[in-house]
């Protein structure tokens, strides 16, 4: 299995994201660690950061975290993902894609989707049930930001029917349903995928979608060709970010690493590239 950490240096809303700092480390290094404390919990995992930019990499050389290059007109984390599988030449089946810009994920949700590629998934991503506090949070959110946090609605048997960066599905007589329960009907995906080496190639070998172009979410382009997605319930990380996408968005993860500690280990040690 590789873990890979796609980390564009060119994104339109935030430029160099990778290498903004939070509370003084830099995106990439946060995620980078995430995907090593996980890679050191499975059997035959390695972990690389993909990037497209020499700053990137050398950033990343510097603090002893693996990396390569990989070419920067691809569109999509995925794609880099694949790339980076085939330039680490490694021969890993499964492979895990660890959005660069979502430096607050647990290793435990890494592991839950792990587990649905070893029992035969094709595609394996992670969701949390919203609390009403947590969607009133959401919906407040996306008054500022509204394509930062996305929703999804699953099938019966735990697989995705939708994924919307709205809030889906809309909610009929809320009222009534909040004072049935403290848990929401919305679902909120957490940016984290698992593929079998082969439903990657798929994906690369099939150009972008339509609802792909308009959500700017790639996992649509699975959906819309006929692939299915198997969905893996987590539990709420402490820090409950979506992803960090615009400046706004890094403030407020400061803000909540203030209020809830720092998650980063800074003595962890390194795990070579193999």
């Amino acid at each position: 299995m590789l873990i890979v950490v796609p980390a564009r240096f060119a994104s339109t809303r935030f430029p160099a994201k990778p290498l903004a700092l939070i509370k003084g480390i830099s995106m990439v290094r946060r995620t980078a660690q995430i995907a090593q404390i996980a890679a050191h919990g499975l059997e035959n995992c390695d972990y690389v950061v993909a990037t497209d930019h020499e700053e990137i990499a050398t950033h990343c050389q510097t603090h002893n975290i693996p990396a390569i290059m990989t070419p920067v007109d691809l569109t999509s984390g995925s794609d880099r993902a694949l790339a980076a599988a085939k330039l680490f030449k490694t021969k890993a089946k499964t492979i895990i894609n660890l959005q660069g810009d979502a430096p607050f994920t647990p290793p435990e949700h890494i592991t839950s989707i792990a587990r649905a590629l070893a029992a035969g998934a094709d595609v394996a991503t992670p969701y949390i049930r919203l609390s009403w506090e947590a969607l009133d949070r959401l919906r407040q959110n996306k008054n500022t930001t509204p394509f930062s946090g996305t929703t999804l609605t699953i099938d019966k048997s735990g697989r995705a029917i939708w994924f919307s960066k709205n809030i889906i599905p809309a909610i009929r007589k809320e009222v009534i349903l909040r004072s049935e329960s403290p848990i929401s009907p919305i679902c909120r995906h957490i940016g984290l995928y698992g593929y079998s080496r082969t439903a990657l190639e798929q994906f690369e070998a099939w150009p972008e979608s339509a609802y792909e172009a308009l959500e700017g979410l790639e996992q649509l382009r699975f959906i819309e060709n006929g692939l299915t997605i198997d969905c893996v319930e987590v539990l709420p990380p402490k820090i409950a970010s979506s992803g960090i996408d615009t400046e706004e968005d890094l403030r407020r993860a400061e803000d909540l690493i203030a209020q809830y500690g720092d998650p980063f280990i800074k003595s962890l040690p390194q795990k070579a590239a193999s």
